[in-house]
C-alpha cells in the first residue's frame, strides 16, 4: 500500500504522513458501478482514490439523480470530509465509474493532520477549490447550455476519466446522468451519430469526433 501511496501522493504529502496514512488507512478495491457511499449514510471515514475514477451523484425529491463530478486519481470529495466535520449524512452518492482502488481513513484524522501536516492542509484546501469550481461549472452548464452541449460535455469527461473513447452506458444511464428523459438523450446521439461525431452500437457508443 505504501508505494501506491508514494506514486499517487509523494508529490504532495511528507514521509510521515504517508507512513500514517498506510498505518491507519484501509485499503478498498472497488468494482465498476459498486456504490462506494449512499444517501443517507454516516460518514466514517475519508476516501482517498489511488486509482480509477468515481462519479459524485446528487438525487432530487423525486428520486431522479443529477451527476455533479467526477473524482480522479489522488483526489478525494470535499462533500464527504464536510459530511465527516459536521457529523452530518452524507447527501451525495457515490459509484465506482471503473475499477477502483481507494484507501479510507478514519475522520478523526483530518483535524489532527490538519494542525500536524501543512501538506494535508493545502491537500484539504485545494479539494474544496477545486470541487466548488466544479459544481459551479455544472450549475453554469444547467442554466446556459443547451442539452445537445452538456451532453457533449459529459460524454468527452467521460471518455477522458475511463480513458476509453468506447461509452460503455446506456441511453438511460446518460439520461439519469443528465437529469432528462432517456427519448431526449437517443434523439441528441442520433443527432450527433449523423453528424459523425460518433458511432451507436448495440451495448455502447463510439467517440470519433466529439
Amino acid at each position: 500500500m505504501k508505494e501506491e501511496l508514494l506514486n499517487t501522493f509523494g508529490a504532495q504529502f511528507e514521509q510521515p504522513l504517508i507512513d500514517e496514512i498506510a498505518q491507519t488507512g484501509k485499503l478498498h478495491e472497488i468494482t465498476a458501478g459498486e456504490t462506494i457511499m449512499d444517501i443517507g449514510n454516516y460518514v466514517r471515514a475519508i476516501p482517498l482514490l489511488l486509482n480509477g475514477a468515481i462519479k459524485v451523484l446528487r438525487e432530487d425529491e423525486e428520486g431522479d439523480e443529477l451527476l455533479l463530478y467526477y473524482l480522479e486519481e489522488g483526489e478525494t470529495c470535499s462533500v464527504t470530509m464536510a459530511c465527516c466535520l459536521g457529523q452530518t449524512k452524507s447527501e451525495i452518492r457515490a459509484i465506482a465509474e471503473t475499477e477502483t482502488k481507494i484507501i479510507m481513513v478514519p475522520v478523526q484524522k483530518m483535524e489532527e493532520w490538519m494542525a500536524k501536516y501543512k501538506g494535508w492542509r493545502n491537500y484539504v484546501f485545494e479539494s474544496y477549490h477545486n470541487r466548488l469550481n466544479e459544481l459551479l461549472h455544472t450549475v453554469d452548464s444547467i442554466a446556459f447550455k443547451n442539452l445537445d452541449e452538456r451532453l457533449v460535455e459529459y460524454l468527452k469527461k467521460k471518455s477522458e476519466v475511463t480513458n476509453d473513447n468506447r461509452i460503455r452506458s446506456t441511453h438511460q444511464e446518460i439520461a439519469y446522468d443528465l437529469h432528462t428523459s432517456r427519448v431526449v438523450v437517443s434523439r441528441l446521439l442520433k443527432k450527433l451519430e449523423k453528424m459523425k461525431k460518433l458511432e451507436l452500437h448495440r451495448n455502447h457508443i463510439v467517440i470519433v469526433d466529439l
